[in-house]
């Protein structure tokens, strides 16, 4: 599998470097990979549930800074904190947790490169797979899987547990997290991805045995329309607004340009961004991480969390893996920095509160975390309202009436303005215009109102394709015209995980 592209955007960290060949060495083989695909793993022991609702399986780059593993100290020399106990600290989770509040009931959905069940992901009713609607599910080894490394990482720091007392913690330890697949294993996504998954969310959040109230989008674009026009802010509204907390990661660029990452541009959903610890769990030392995207004063972030050198699991002989060896931590874990794993840690919080709190909608949690929010050194332009505090949110009194007034999205807008500058191409052939990965046409004057009526999916199909099935021969966009065997073949050369 060969990227040829250079990524430009979102980044894990400050600086986007280009991605080069990729074999995926999987731990866990091919065997494992396909039996996966059942609703319990019997060799394993590992309980992985597949969407009942979906055909078998159907259908973002990555520029990635140098990841450090130094428990001690940072490229720079500044002081990091030794684990994610430690960053959960600085969040005030252990108040939360003490109050019983520790996601259990809550289902968080992760829209990434998909998770793999690595140890602290693995147990019981503890990983559901939704649609793998990424590139690589044509192949059985890769479906489902991550062979990015992203989503994994992301879904440890969300709600990872060992299960063990002092074993490894995500900030909502006792919630599951439902998988949605949109990154390919050389981190290809088109927007028309992130679109159909967020739709499938939202459109399935109440499905029997589910009860998803968070939504985690640590990607994005750099749109060209605004909020209230765009069809990816407008889906991820839509989702906000059928009762599903959406946090959204800013974006890595620093004052680059001084927006905010699409659909953390949407002014409904929860904006973060990402703050150092500078070593330590107290918080009045703490600053913003630098590469965190300065917005304006229309739109920034709206809080702020750790995302500077945070461990989350390991995905072994994943891309990340593969290609930063030194960010390993042991054999289990994996040391990086994004404001993606800020966006994790805001998703744990907030699974946290929801099982607390079941009846709070989204826009008392975005005041509730909001009103309790600690200051952090820097404009508001990066800070927003500051660091989250994940105690005194969950205990945070919020006026019943309370409502978010701001002008709404219409998602009447362009699909290619919502991709910006993000665009996968296949042999030479870049994927633009008003089209979606199966050169089928975006009408976003039908697909808008299907989306709000929560009828954008319709089985497997979305936008008159399926989606869902193993077979994808007859899509076509331009000059470019594949079967199922050339999907790797893919390039991102664009809008990036955060």
């Amino acid at each position: 599998m060969t990227d040829r592209g250079i990524s430009r955007g979102i980044t894990w960290d400050a600086v986007a470097l280009p991605t080069g060949s990729l074999a995926i060495r999987r731990r866990l083989g091919a065997t494992a990979a396909l039996a996966v695909l059942t609703t319990a793993v019997a060799a394993s022991g590992v309980a992985v549930a597949v969407h009942r609702h979906l055909l078998p399986p159907m259908p973002v780059g990555v520029g990635a800074n140098p990841w450090f593993a130094d428990p001690a100290s940072s490229p720079d020399g500044e002081p990091t904190l030794p684990d994610l106990a430690s960053v959960e600290q600085v969040v005030d989770t252990p108040t939360a947790w003490a109050a019983g509040a520790t996601g259990s009931g809550v289902d968080v959905a992760v829209l990434d490169s998909g998770v793999t069940p690595v140890p602290g992901l693995d147990g019981a009713n503890k990983l559901v797979y939704g649609p793998d609607l990424s590139f690589d599910s044509q192949n059985d080894a890769t479906r489902y899987l991550d062979g990015y490394g992203h989503g994994t990482a992301i879904a440890s720091i969300i709600a990872g547990n060992d299960g063990t007392p002092g074993g490894f913690k995500g900030v909502a330890p006792d919630a599951r997290v439902i998988s949605v697949k949109v990154g390919a294993s050389n981190g290809a996504v088109d927007v028309s991805q992130m679109i159909a998954g967020i739709d499938w969310v939202t459109q399935h959040a109440h499905d029997p045995g589910y009860n998803i109230r968070v939504l985690n989008i640590s990607l994005g674009t750099d749109s060209t329309q605004s909020y209230l026009l765009d069809p990816l802010a407008h889906a991820a509204e839509n989702a906000w607004r059928h009762g599903i907390v959406v946090v959204a990661a800013v974006g890595n660029d620093g004052s680059a340009n001084r927006n905010v990452a699409d659909p953390a541009s949407d002014p409904y959903v929860i904006a973060v961004g990402s703050e150092d610890p500078m070593g330590t769990v107290a918080t009045n030392d703490d600053v913003m991480s630098p590469f965190s995207s300065r917005g304006n004063s229309t739109r920034h972030a709206d809080v702020v969390a750790p995302g500077s050198y945070v461990i989350g699991l390991r995905d072994p002989g994943s891309f990340l893996d593969t290609n930063f060896p030194g960010a390993r931590i042991g054999d289990r874990f994996f040391r990086g920095s994004g404001t993606s794993q800020a966006a994790a840690v805001v998703s744990g919080a907030v699974a946290d509160i929801l099982s607390a709190r079941p009846k709070l909608d989204p826009d008392r949690v975005k005041k509730a975390l909001k009103k309790t929010a600690t200051s952090v050194s820097g404009s508001s332009n990066y800070t927003g309202s500051g660091l989250v505090d994940v105690g005194a949110a969950m205990a945070a009194g919020v006026s019943q009436d309370f409502a978010q007034l701001f002008p709404t999205a219409t998602g009447l807008g362009s699909l290619e303005g919502s991709r910006g500058s993000s665009h996968v191409s296949m042999l030479g052939t870049v994927l633009s215009g008003d089209q979606d990965i199966f050169g089928n046409p975006w009408l976003s004057s039908v697909i808008a109102p299907a989306e709000e009526a929560n009828t954008a999916w319709n089985g497997g199909t979305f936008n008159s394709a399926t989606w869902s099935g193993t077979t994808w021969s007859s899509a076509t966009w331009s000059s470019a015209t594949w079967s199922s065997a050339t999907w790797s073949s893919a390039t991102w050369s664009g809008a990036e995980w955060a």
